[in-house]
């Protein structure tokens, strides 16, 4: 495999590369918790630029950004060009901007990966530049006319694909489970309502996996043999395996697990996601029958009792949900991704 440079936070061990870096974002002290402080270092080696976000409307802070980017394009032209890179590849997002024009300026393929069926900015503004875009949601080609798409799904770790319910002690084999998670970074939002749940569901004999996040100062609230409440599971994918049913907010890659897992769910979309993406990739689900979607403004205790109650009582609901989940997953996108990488032009 030629050489590569990865911009985003996007690093997947399955692409075999005979040199490579990874760019990321530096913007003060909202660095700190990023995941490739901690992903990253071992892997790859990585480069920081000082990037921000584009801001709503035009202000003081547009010049500053634009500064930024700048800077942050000259920056990473100059890894590629000193690097000997022929190949960049990104997953959007706005570090993704100066890695898609510096590679532009030096004649280097971009493939751009989209994960989300609404196209971020930068993705909708830049795809146009690149070699290809490829998909997640074939929906996301609807907002690209002007751009060379293909649809390869979203890569997921390889314990999603191969994941088996036996093993997450100490739940009883016939035991029902039911999985909330607010993604990598919980969602306290999510949680609060969650837990004033959790007692009822405790009571109808549910065994109630949550994970929070590390920033719900109310984590420990509750204690109960059969509630397991962790900050991260490490070993997530056995736990969505073995859970009945999972309450969920809608991003990407949360998604794409539960498709390659075929679990039944009940999404909450992030409703302050970029351009309300989130709502735009449940919408996916629920249009398939996969999925119910509560919206954010509308999740109430009562309403999300009510829901898991009607599909915990319709075994053959539950069934046919996760058969629709399963016709969504694309097990192979790790695969596609390198087939994509490897026939560009060296």
């Amino acid at each position: 495999m030629p050489p590569a440079v990865l911009g985003g936070i996007f690093f997947p061990p399955w692409l075999s590369l005979k040199r490579s870096l990874a760019i990321g974002a530096w913007n003060g002290w909202e660095c700190r918790d990023r995941l490739e402080n901690e992903l990253v270092p071992g892997r790859y080696p990585l480069h920081r630029v000082r990037l921000s976000g584009w801001p709503r409307g035009f202000r003081w802070r547009t010049v500053r950004v634009l500064g930024e980017l700048l800077w942050a394009t000259w920056h990473v032209r100059q890894l590629l060009r000193n690097g000997g890179f022929d190949r960049v590849f990104t997953t959007g997002g706005y570090i993704a901007a100066p890695a898609i024009v510096a590679a532009r300026s030096l004649g280097i393929p971009v493939v751009l990966h989209e994960s989300n069926a609404l196209p971020g900015k930068v993705t909708r503004w830049l795809g146009r530049w690149c070699a290809v875009v490829a998909l997640g949601f074939a929906p996301a080609q609807a907002y690209l006319p002007h751009c060379r798409t293909v649809v390869v799904g979203t890569p997921a770790r390889p314990d999603f694909v191969t994941a088996s319910p036996a093993g997450v002690a100490p739940v009883p084999p016939d035991a029902l489970v039911l999985l909330i998670t607010g993604g990598s970074q919980g969602a306290v939002s999510l949680n609060q309502v969650v837990r004033a749940c959790v007692p009822a569901w405790l009571e109808q004999g549910w065994w109630v996996v949550h994970q929070t996040g590390d920033q719900d100062s109310d984590q420990g609230q509750i204690q109960h043999p059969h509630y397991i409440e962790r900050a991260f599971f490490p070993d997530m994918a056995a736990w969505m395996a073995r859970a009945q049913l999972v309450i969920a907010r809608a991003g990407a890659g949360t998604l794409t697990e539960l498709a390659l897992l075929g679990k039944p769910a009940i999404l909450v979309p992030y409703p302050w996601a970029a351009d309300d993406h989130q709502r735009y990739n449940a919408e996916i689900f629920a249009q398939q029958g996969a999925a119910i979607v509560i919206p954010q403004a509308k999740l109430t205790p009562a309403v999300l009792m009510d829901t898991v109650a009607q599909l915990t009582s319709q075994p053959e609901r539950l069934a046919y949900m996760a058969a629709q989940m399963r016709c969504l997953a694309v097990p192979d996108s790790a695969q596609r991704v390198v087939q994509v990488l490897q026939a560009l032009p060296a």
